[in-house]
């Protein structure tokens, strides 16, 4: 069995991304893949100003707190002229910082005359205070973001604030995906007592869809060489990659191991990690396969640690590291040394202390355990049982499960 490590490596070595673009209004873009860098046409801000509701100066001494009122700056519309020293005009968050202005001060640390043609100051300004500076964020021609970099929706935003209405992004993956298995009934459906309700399918599905991929759901297979042969073939045709779960076992009714080994070309197997032991990795006509394990825990965490990566780089994504902490075990955590373990847990913090407990029951079969969790315990392969209080590596769920 290949380490895990080994299988992505072999997996990221084989898969190379689609080249296809397409030029979208950014108000479409969200999850999608940047197939060229964004750069930035203007300064942000476009102008000096005022991060304050206040008063604008031009200060000349460091303790001066008496200032001339000469005019206003509105969000829009700035005044028209020039600060001399000892003057003011009154400004509000987000209006230009006219010229001669070198310091804001809020209104809550001044008082008008009646008149309102004098201000007092409660104390001495600070130079260049409460100023937000041309380009302090971004100057013009620098890059925002790079190609490979998939959006969030407050990237839309960020590029909407630079004036940027059309993106070029790398065409969406297409993922087929179908579970197999005789003893798989739909939801909503009557059930015998040796059948089970399709879960990974749903849970599949969803995951690939919040990971920015098109689905094309086949739907449920039976165990049936002929209809899962025809079910890749009908795949292959029709999408980048093919995702199905069951049947990649060695059991007598795991047909698609025998489909592959039959119509496709195969990397890998097994892997050495738990819950996900057997995990295939190849190519049916063209498009890459990914066999996940029929318990529902198993294809969650494979998808997720496996398929995921790989899948990413296919549709242009560039890397991102998904976020690592070390904390506290908050009790024993069971382990056998020879396979890496990927435990649901939950982190807890209290009196600012974070420690991670166990899920529940870690068996494969359990998808309540993955819903509890909000993260997931790295046990490598040659490690045993953690003791409670040693440290441990968790990987904290972020999207596509959360």
């Amino acid at each position: 069995m290949l380490s895990v490590k080994e299988a992505i490596q072999h997996m990221l070595k084989s898969v190379h991304p689609v080249t296809e673009s397409e030029t979208l209004s950014i108000d479409a873009g969200v999850d999608r893949i940047l197939a060229q860098d964004v750069l930035s046409t203007v300064d942000i801000p476009a102008y000096d100003n005022s991060a304050m509701d206040g008063f604008a100066l031009h200060l000349t001494e460091p303790n001066q707190t008496g200032f001339t009122v000469v005019g206003q700056a509105l969000a829009g519309h700035p005044f028209q002229g020039q600060l001399v020293p000892g003057q003011a005009i009154r400004i509000m968050t987000g209006a230009q910082v006219p010229q001669g202005a070198n310091a804001v001060v809020p209104i809550e640390n001044t008082e008008q005359d009646k008149e309102g043609e004098q201000v007092r100051l409660f104390n001495p300004a600070q130079l260049h205070a409460h100023i937000r500076k041309r380009g302090e964020e971004l100057v013009c021609g620098a890059t925002v973001f790079s190609t490979g970099h998939q959006l969030t929706p407050v990237d839309i935003g960020l590029l909407a604030s630079l004036g940027v209405a059309k993106i070029d992004v790398f065409k969406r993956l297409q993922v087929a995906l179908f579970s197999t298995g005789d003893e798989l009934v739909l939801p909503g459906q009557t059930r015998r007592p040796d059948q089970i309700y399709d879960s990974n399918r749903f849970v599949l599905h969803a995951m690939l869809e919040r990971a920015g991929f098109s689905v094309l759901n086949l739907g449920l297979i039976p165990d049936n060489k002929q209809e899962i042969a025809d079910a890749f073939m009908q795949a292959s045709t029709q999408a980048d990659a093919i995702i199905c779960s069951g049947g990649v076992s060695v059991g007598d009714a795991d047909y698609t191991k025998q489909v592959i080994d039959a119509h496709g070309d195969v990397g890998f197997w097994k892997v050495a990690m738990k819950p996900g032991k057997p995990f295939a990795f190849g190519k049916v006509n063209g498009s890459w396969f990914f066999g996940l394990p029929g318990n529902p825990v198993s294809a969650t965490i494979t998808l997720q640690q496996l398929a995921l990566p790989a899948l990413y780089q296919l549709a242009g994504r560039r890397s991102v590291e998904p976020l690592e902490i070390v904390v506290t075990a908050g009790e024993t955590l069971k382990k056998r040394p020879g396979r890496a373990d990927f435990q649901r847990g939950i982190l807890r913090t209290e009196n600012g202390i974070t420690q991670v407990f166990s899920a529940g029951n870690q068996g494969s079969g359990m998808l309540s355990s993955v819903a509890k969790a909000n993260c997931l315990i790295l046990l490598d392969a040659e490690q045993g049982t953690l003791e409670r209080g040693e440290l441990v590596r968790v990987q904290v769920l972020e999207k596509p499960f959360r």
